[in-house]
């Protein structure tokens, strides 16, 4: 059946979103169906059902007595084992020891087995745990099943679907959410980063959006979520006379965001209960946390006059009035912890701290050492390697790159207060560099975006909207050892087969054709890769023999392909490349009889830490 939707899915640290778009036919080529949300049906208290735009993601797993039975069921399961959505994150104010939280955080957190049952984090005894694969497989079989509940005519499975991923997320993270995706019943389904996405939300929102920058601007999006943080550059360049995008460069995975700020309010609401005589234990500092989180979220509130929120959680003991802590989250400490803590103004030369590393550490996620998101905004500017070959970069007399316009997503940047004061660092930044104001680009909804545009490119990927080029600045090769007789204390000589040529775009493919190579299976082999800024004529299937200093060896990678019966041998075949959307080069080695074999490496350009 071929579909007649396209997709979006944000799966956040914080909410999630759906959207969708009308696959318009081919005989209809200008036609571009508008962009649309879906209400999400979710319990929004026991036994209440409620469309909702957005699904928190939040998941409970209640005891026996947290909820009458019967009052957790939803239209599509009548036998529901967890709460997923608005009433999780509330009822996890009150017990977060049963509340799995920030699940995309700990699915890029390479230090601990991300398949493994891990959360609740620090969950008391008796309680189940998930891994965060199955924390984000739950999200995202809400997301489906509420999809088939509201377009039964149009089933989920038969769409083509777009899951968005932090930029920063690496090989490992990205694997594992297709893998939370697959196994949540999700097909033909395409990673999107979450950056880009919400520039196509703009895009889409703007249809003139060809009169609003032109042929030298540089575009900073700037993503801060619950969990993490993103830069990205997008380039205005021109081809053939129109102006097209170019995706110039990508910062490193940042986890750093709003948790961290719900942390830092909690803890300060900690220290001054404690100066009162109220110390609180860790499974308080949680609920304090999440409370935190939702009062921070009224103050911020463009509509909120208020000069604090009240922030409650339960107490231990008999001697507390209604056995409940009562502490107030003030405006002024709010916006103090914000413009000092985690957006100071700072030098565009100033680097983020470096934290010293005591030798044993306790497990958790792994936060950035230094909060200040401002910092790491100077060092992504900074990096040399955005990269040397891409003019497109605007620069000032530092080597500072300079945008002329930025794009806010994600959740932390719905406050005002937070973009003006980026925009005021920023802004002095481009001042010293002697370069103009950056232009903000707004009238888009953050928290919607990300879902939107992943919907829009979409339709882009048929050719029914703008899409960002994102073609690879290198040419890559894979080493073939040659047949040749041993020779006693030399090795075979090695040869480099092209498999990428440079400009490649991402989201395409390319086949090797007339070639056959021996593939070690069974046993653990090496694998060599090169890549070269210098040789950008070489096309997919070139041989190159004598390349001298053109290329450079990237880091090997040493594997062990499966094979049937454990058999190991060497088997003849041809090799696919594609270039993803999330700038990984999956090379592709497939049998005469069809088996089929990955090898996966970046190919994008990052900053260096």
């Amino acid at each position: 059946m071929e579909p007649k939707y396209v997709i979006g899915i944000d799966l956040g640290t914080t909410n999630s979103a759906l959207a969708y778009a009308e696959i318009p036919a081919e005989q209809d080529p200008l036609a571009l169906p508008k962009v649309e949300l879906l209400a999400i049906p979710q319990l929004v208290n026991a036994g209440e059902v409620r469309d909702e735009g957005l699904l928190p993601s939040f998941l409970y797993l209640p005891g026996t007595a947290d909820f009458p039975p019967g009052s957790t069921t939803l239209p599509w399961d009548g036998r529901a084992e967890a709460v997923v959505g608005r009433l999780a994150q509330k009822r996890g104010v009150e017990n977060a020891g049963r509340l799995v939280a920030s699940a995309k955080s700990w699915l890029c957190h390479g230090g601990v087995d991300r398949t493994s049952a891990l959360l609740p984090w620090k969950a008391p005894e008796g309680v189940a745990r998930l891994s965060p694969v199955e924390a984000s497989r739950r999200y995202l079989e809400h997301l489906r099943n509420a999809w088939d509940a509201k377009m039964p005519e149009t089933p989920f499975q038969a769409q083509h679907v777009l899951v968005t991923v932090p930029a920063s997320f690496d090989a490992v993270a990205r694997e594992l959410t297709l893998s939370a995706a697959e196994q949540a019943g999700y097909q033909n389904i395409t990673l999107l980063e979450e950056p880009q996405a919400a520039f196509y939300a703009w895009i889409e929102r703007h249809p003139n959006w060809r009169e609003r920058v032109a042929v030298g601007d540089l575009i900073l999006v700037v993503d801060i979520g619950g969990g993490t943080t993103d830069f990205t550059l997008i380039a205005v360049t021109q081809q053939a006379g129109e102006l097209t995008l170019d995706r110039v460069a990508v910062g490193e995975h940042i986890l750093l965001g709003g948790d961290n700020i719900d942390l830092a309010l909690a803890r300060l609401l900690a220290d001054r209960l404690a100066e009162k005589g109220t110390r609180i234990d860790s499974l308080q500092l949680q609920a304090l946390w999440s409370n935190c989180r939702l009062a921070k979220e009224k103050l911020l509130d463009p509509a909120s006059k208020k000069d604090s929120e009240p922030v409650t959680i339960l107490g231990k003991g008999t001697g507390l009035v209604g056995g409940t802590i009562r502490a107030s989250l003030e405006r002024a400490d709010l916006e103090r912890l914000l413009n000092d803590g985690f957006f100071p103004g700072t030098a565009s030369s100033e680097m983020p701290a470096r934290q010293r590393r005591v030798g044993l550490q306790e497990m958790g996620l792994p936060y950035a050492a230094d909060a200040a998101i401002t910092r790491h905004l100077a060092r992504f500017l900074r990096q040399q390697a955005s990269s040397a070959e891409h003019g497109a970069i605007r620069r000032g007399p530092s080597g500072l790159a300079c945008p002329t316009h930025v794009l806010f997503n994600g959740g932390v940047l719905n406050a005002g207060l937070v973009r003006e004061r980026i925009l005021t660092v920023l802004n002095g930044w481009l001042a010293e560099e002697g370069m103009p104001p950056v232009a903000p680009l707004s009238g888009e909804d953050l928290m919607h975006a990300v879902s939107r545009g992943a919907a829009y490119y979409g339709l882009a990927r048929r050719g029914k909207g703008v899409r960002i080029r994102g073609g690879v600045p290198r040419t890559y090769y894979v080493g073939i050892e040659s047949a040749m007789p041993s020779v006693p204390g030399f090795a075979a000589p090695l040869k480099a087969l092209t498999v990428v040529p440079f400009g490649m775009e991402e989201g395409t493919d390319a086949r090797i054709p007339n070639r056959e190579f021996g593939l070690v299976i069974g046993e653990p082999a090496e694998f060599r890769f090169f890549c070269s800024a210098v040789r950008k004529n070489d096309q997919p299937g070139d041989l190159i023999e004598d390349y001298g200093d053109d290329l450079q060896e990237l880091a090997p990678m040493e594997v062990n392909l499966a094979a049937e019966q454990n058999a190991s041998g060497v088997v003849p075949v041809s090799f696919e490349s594609v270039v993803t959307e999330t700038g990984m080069l999956q090379l592709w080695c497939v049998a005469r009889d069809g088996r089929r074999w990955k090898l996966e490496f970046n190919v994008r350009e990052r900053v260096e830490a």
